[in-house]
């Protein structure tokens, strides 16, 4: 039996309607491609890749920051609570095959950069940083395919 692949997304947990729209769409390709979307489960582009996955019948997992399951946001289908603040982007990087980093702040980059150094690929999307290291995508629907292709799952 293969196993589906574990996409991340990673991006700010606050964010414009536009990047909400292009982290919705990514969750639902996510969804449609048989992957599994990990996010740090709360609000902003999180809850929209989640809403987006939930949406198109796809599972989605929640590596939440503090140590209650009442903080993931309503489209999180398991959640982990672990207590660790922004240490839990270490196991976001480590738990996806692959991440793609949607717009994103500084703990974006913390998650990036963990990513890049334990060999995952990362594709970004509306960015605002070129980081050596990572593809750049030009939409939705190229960012879940080169994901899925540097991952090895296509």
């Amino acid at each position: 039996m293969t196993s589906r692949p574990q996409i991340g997304i990673i991006g700010s947990r606050s964010c414009s309607s536009k990047i909400a729209s292009i982290a919705e769409r990514t969750g639902s390709l996510i969804a449609s491609r048989e992957a599994i979307l990990i996010c740090g489960g709360r609000e902003g582009v999180m809850e929209a890749a989640a809403r987006g996955a939930h949406a198109a019948g796809g599972l989605t997992v929640g590596i939440l920051p503090g140590p209650s399951k009442t903080e993931a946001n309503p489209f999180i289908d398991v959640k982990i609570p672990t207590d660790m603040g922004h240490a839990r982007n270490a196991i976001i990087a480590r738990a996806a095959d692959c991440l793609i980093a949607i717009a994103g702040e500084f703990g974006t980059l913390s998650e990036i950069a963990l990513a890049l150094q334990m060999a995952k690929p990362v594709v970004t999307l509306a960015s605002k940083w070129k980081i050596e290291g990572t593809v750049l995508a030009v939409s939705p629907e190229t960012a879940v395919e080169t994901a899925l292709r540097l991952c090895g799952k296509v």
